[in-house]
């Protein structure tokens, strides 16, 4: 398959390349570098993969990507920083949301052609387009999410966006499911929790489990923000990436919103416990931005597992020493 990964050059989005190379595809991917670098995918150059630098915001950069046709996008591009969307919310909804629209319009001027129109709930197509079939998949985040219960967080949990970024990615799904329900365009919603692993940055735009793992190597305090009792459920990236990968390739999730998570969380006191071995200190820190803490993330993935029969293989443990292992060679 021809495929095409937005913010492919991304922490997340290396990984989910990684795995349709893999799988035998060939990859487009568009990133304008804001978040991804160069070196996350140094090592995929070969026939099959193709980088292009552009922004999903601009027409100019999209008429160059969509110059060919895709079986499936993988739309990961987006702003991903919680703090930064309170301190700057119009680059935040521009990228997640308006950047969101931009790509599903592509993908159904690919599937149905520019001139086509509904009549009902059928299309009358222009015989004279060249039109393709593809996929769109969200990546959306857990982030949209109400506080959780001890049962964890299923996709009919309420959702409460407490930041611009969980907003705009709400916004997003919305269109991108009116994509699927007005248009027969085929989408999904994929929301995955907590992701940590190799690639992830360690300065302050990086994961909880990168920063404090980086400050621990260098023998440097671990600073929490507030009390340290919100919980996270952290998700290894290579388990999330066979996921968001999965995602795509299942048409049983067609329309859906769908979860991914290890169904355990853990308070960030005690990740930086396990973390730090008693050779670093913790310490706590006044939060920059208080209101945007969800005080407990926890998954109910049971959806993803009848559905599509995903299911996280990596413990925490695991995926920490993994990490760790990562970071210490990048030092």
């Amino acid at each position: 398959m021809n495929i095409l990964v937005t913010g492919g050059a991304g922490f997340i989005g290396r990984w989910v390349v990684k795995r349709l190379l893999e799988d035998g595809h060939r990859i487009v991917v568009l990133d304008n570098l804001s978040n991804g670098s160069l070196e996350n995918i140094d090592e995929f150059k070969d026939e099959n993969f193709k980088f292009i630098k552009g922004d999903i915001k601009n027409d100019e950069d999209l008429d160059v990507v969509f110059k060919e046709k895709y079986d499936i996008i993988y739309h990961l591009g987006a702003s991903i920083n919680v703090q930064d969307s309170i301190d700057d919310p119009r680059t935040t909804f521009f990228n997640d949301t308006v950047g969101t629209f931009n790509v599903l319009e592509r993908a159904r001027f690919q599937m149905f052609g520019k001139n086509a129109k509904m009549q009902g709930d059928r299309w009358i197509i222009d015989n004279h387009e060249d039109i393709y079939p593809c996929k769109v998949v969200f990546m959306s985040t857990c982030m949209v999410y109400d506080v959780a219960n001890d049962n964890g967080i299923d996709e009919n949990h309420p959702t409460k966006p407490v930041s611009p970024y969980g907003g705009s990615k709400i916004a997003a799904e919305n269109m991108v499911l009116s994509y699927y329900n007005a248009y027969k365009l085929p989408t999904v919603v994929i929301r995955p929790f907590n992701t940590y692993g190799p690639f992830q940055k360690t300065g302050g735009e990086g994961g909880v489990v990168a920063i404090f793992i980086n400050n621990y190597l260098k023998n440097q305090d671990i600073s929490i923000y507030g009390s340290g009792e919100q919980t996270r459920d952290l998700l290894y990236v290579k388990d999330c990436a066979r996921f968001v990968v999965k995602a795509g390739y299942d048409d049983n999730v067609n329309g859906e919103i769908v979860n991914a998570g290890t169904g355990r969380d853990v308070t960030i006191n005690e990740l930086a416990k396990i973390i730090a071995k008693d050779k670093v200190q913790v310490k706590h820190v006044e939060h920059i931005h208080p209101q945007s803490e969800i005080m407990k993330l926890k998954c109910n993935y049971s959806k993803a597992k009848k559905l599509m029969n995903w299911e996280p293989e990596y413990t925490v443990g695991q995926g920490i020493k993994e990490t760790e292992d990562w970071i210490d060679k990048t030092l």
